[in-house]
């Protein structure tokens, strides 16, 4: 196993390996079923022979499913890690939100305004969930480009992308 992101996974060499096994164990056990139901076999083979094959056969079901159980709990753990980093940065990003907000002076209205706008809604979309006129919201839009700064909607978006590529980790970091 390596480590990858302080997490450990399987290599992908064991992956691309534990399918076909698993798919030749499986055929064993479904051909000699079939053999046996229709009644296919032409010389049988030795009880030794047989014993080792499907002693081989079930050996490599259940590391099939360990490997499998592994990969699962691995890719679980780090979907977890993840999403935790996720809640991080949107918290981080809501804390830039709020900063930004407050500098600018933005009312609370237009605070709602401002959040809405940068989600991507639109006008009539924004009167229609703050339960408002679109000109109000047209005029609360212009305010909160006035206050930062910025000719409209794509300046204002601009703003917090630069903010994020600023913020954004090197190769280093992690």
């Amino acid at each position: 196993m390596r480590v990858s992101g302080g997490l450990k996974t399987l290599p992908r060499w064991l992956l691309w390996v534990l399918v076909p096994m698993q798919a030749l164990c499986s055929g064993f056990f479904i051909w000699d079923i079939a053999v046996g139901v229709f009644g296919l076999r032409s010389q049988p083979i030795s009880w030794q022979y047989r014993e080792l094959i499907e002693i081989g056969a079930a050996i490599g079901l259940v590391s099939g499913f360990g490997i499998g159980l592994a990969a699962l709990v691995l890719t679980l753990r780090r979907n977890e890690a993840m999403e935790g980093q996720i809640r991080a940065a949107s918290a981080a990003f809501a804390e830039l939100l709020d900063e930004r907000f407050t500098g600018w002076g933005l009312t609370p209205a237009e605070r709602d305004v401002a959040w809405f706008t940068l989600k991507g809604c639109t006008i009539a979309e924004i009167a229609a969930l703050r339960s408002t006129s679109e000109g109000t919201v047209k005029a609360q839009s212009n305010a909160i480009y006035r206050k930062a700064g910025v000719a409209g909607r794509a300046q204002l978006v601009s703003l917090f992308i630069e903010d994020l590529m600023e913020a954004r980790p090197g190769p280093d970091a992690g």
